[in-house]
């Protein structure tokens, strides 16, 4: 696509050898394009209308928009802006911004044109830009590791979808599995995933998803630990998760664990390195890292080769706690009557 801009800031961040005749035959056709576009908003501003002009306007900031030309785009964009009464040809145009600061990970972007959506849909807006909106909140959400947040706005938008300018709906579908697998309870997985048949009818053709997703409800742990070593690969090279690929995979491996103690008031480190197939050795240390960081309840024995759960009295915790605050508050009525 003739991306010369892109094309130099790839080599800039990667230290690779630019070449000088690649780049500048790209540079030469984005140039001629750029001047036709140019010479096409003059005629407009010559002797058409202001739609006209704000089309012209328009062609330029996605053309710019296409190649990579990141500060150039963002400010054909800005002009396009202010010359766009229509509160829907507005929101697409800061979608347009977003896009950008998805493709060059800028968050500061991201975050202020989501902030200008928000403020442009309080003033009304239709129903397909807010659904579209929710998908990207949701993605700048994956990108800030706030999983929950990422959960709330695909569910919400997963029967509904129609950002194709994002992903495809498979895509979404897996990304959707993935954000709820850390954050959900398990009825609310059960109802809003397992039970879901949009993302049911997806997961015929993402396998993977579907075995990692399958296996820890159905607490099938070797499978789920296969699957999951799978999808570490898959977050490896995915441009928003990449980044939170180790904290994911931690994350899961916790959630795992977990589910397989609240069975339990005890347990050995033979029978749970026999249910996700891996040596006790392995186990022993995984369960003492996660119980020292206070992740995982219980007490490992090692001498008897037993884990004991040790699970938070809640319903005692609340009532310290309201004990705690009942105090708090007579002392302060006393020295209000004194």
């Amino acid at each position: 696509d003739n991306m010369a801009p892109f094309y130099e800031h790839v080599c800039h961040k990667l230290g690779w050898a630019v070449d000088s005749s690649l780049l500048a035959s790209m540079k030469e056709k984005n140039e001629k394009e750029v001047a036709r576009l140019e010479a096409a908003i003059k005629d407009a501003t010559e002797n058409l209308g202001e739609s006209e002009i704000r089309e012209a306007h328009l062609a330029k900031a996605d053309y710019l928009l296409t190649i990579g030309a990141k500060t150039d785009a963002e400010t054909a964009f800005r002009v396009t802006y202010e010359k766009t009464a229509s509160l829907g040809q507005r929101m697409d145009i800061l979608f347009s911004i977003i896009r950008l600061g998805f493709f060059y990970g800028d968050r500061d972007l991201i975050s202020h044109n989501l902030d200008k959506a928000d403020s442009l849909l309080a003033e009304g807006g239709d129903w397909d830009r807010r659904n579209r909106l929710k998908v990207y909140r949701g993605l700048y959400a994956l990108m800030m590791r706030d999983f929950k947040l990422a959960s709330q706005q695909f569910l919400d938008t997963v029967s509904t979808f129609t950002s194709t300018e994002l992903m495809p709906y498979k895509d979404f579908v897996q990304l959707t599995v993935f954000a709820a697998l850390p954050v959900l309870s398990r009825p609310d997985l059960q109802k809003k995933v397992v039970r879901g048949p949009e993302i049911q009818e997806q997961l015929h053709d993402l396998p993977v998803v579907k075995g990692l997703l399958m296996s820890l409800y159905d607490c099938h742990y070797a499978a789920f630990f296969k699957h999951l070593a799978t999808v570490e690969e898959i977050l490896r090279s995915h441009f928003l998760l990449a980044p939170h690929r180790r904290y994911y995979v931690r994350e899961l491996r916790i959630l795992a664990y977990n589910q397989l103690m609240e069975s339990y008031r005890s347990v050995t480190l033979d029978s749970m390195a026999r249910s996700f197939d891996v040596s006790v050795g392995f186990i022993d240390r995984e369960l003492s890292r996660f119980v020292s960081a206070g992740r995982l309840h219980c007490k490992i024995d090692r001498v008897e080769g037993i884990v004991e759960t040790n699970r938070p009295d809640v319903k005692n915790a609340q009532y310290q706690s309201a004990i705690k605050q009942g105090d708090v508050l007579l002392n302060r009525l006393q020295k209000l009557s004194q």
